[in-house]
């Protein structure tokens, strides 16, 4: 007779992690580029008002196309992690770094931008599954965030501007311009510029990187 197997006794088989699943070290690295941003956020607040004044000058509404300045930490954090979502994390607690450093701007303000900016940012590596990450995907990215933003300084701050009147056009087309440009194009090459440090060697950016050059 052919040997009884307990099927209990068998050793079990170790289950995969999910590479969608976060980890202490994503959290930690996400803490980490998000008090980064902050900074960055807060120092752009002072630069602002004078590249503002100068641009506006050239051309009311061109000074949106820097507004992107703001932003970029949200498609940044999803090249960087790779998880679902990356950019909400890192946009809130950019935000929070900003807020406690000193921001001009109203808390509520800044907290609801940061989320919406980081759900945008998040649509094009979602609609991929989070399986695809290139530079189209995040000009994509950049640019819906760019449009998000554009739409709603347009309700919410740019009160009285018509969207088809010339300083709405010229700001709608800037921030999708600088959206991008600067959330976009050098989000990506940001972070093929940390990778090249070896800091995202643990982490599956950098790990798909080193596969790519292999």
């Amino acid at each position: 007779m052919p040997e009884t197997v307990n099927i209990h006794t068998l050793p079990k088989r170790p289950v995969a992690v999910s590479s969608l699943k976060w980890q202490p070290l994503d959290i930690a690295v996400g803490a980490t580029l998000g008090a980064a941003c902050g900074v960055i956020f807060w120092g752009f607040n002072f630069a602002y008002m004078p590249i503002s004044s100068v641009f506006g000058a050239i051309l009311p509404g061109f000074a949106s196309i820097v507004h992107a300045v703001w932003y970029f930490s949200g498609t940044l954090a999803v090249l960087i992690l790779r998880k679902p979502g990356a950019a909400l994390y890192v946009n809130l607690i950019g935000t929070l770094i900003e807020t406690v450093i000193g921001s001009q701007f109203d808390l509520g303000f800044v907290i609801i931008s940061a989320l919406l900016q980081g759900v945008f940012a998040e649509l094009p590596f979602a609609a991929t599954r989070y399986r695809m990450f290139n530079l189209p995907i995040s000009i994509a990215s950049g640019a819906l965030v760019a449009l998000e933003y554009g739409i709603y300084l347009m309700l919410f701050r740019y009160v009285g501007v018509s969207f088809v009147s010339p300083r709405g056009i010229v700001h709608m087309i800037s921030e999708i311009t600088g959206g991008v440009l600067i959330s976009g194009v050098m989000a990506w090459y940001l972070m093929l510029a940390i990778a090249k440090t070896g800091v995202l060697d643990r982490l599956a950016s950098g790990r798909a990187l080193i596969e790519r050059r292999a």
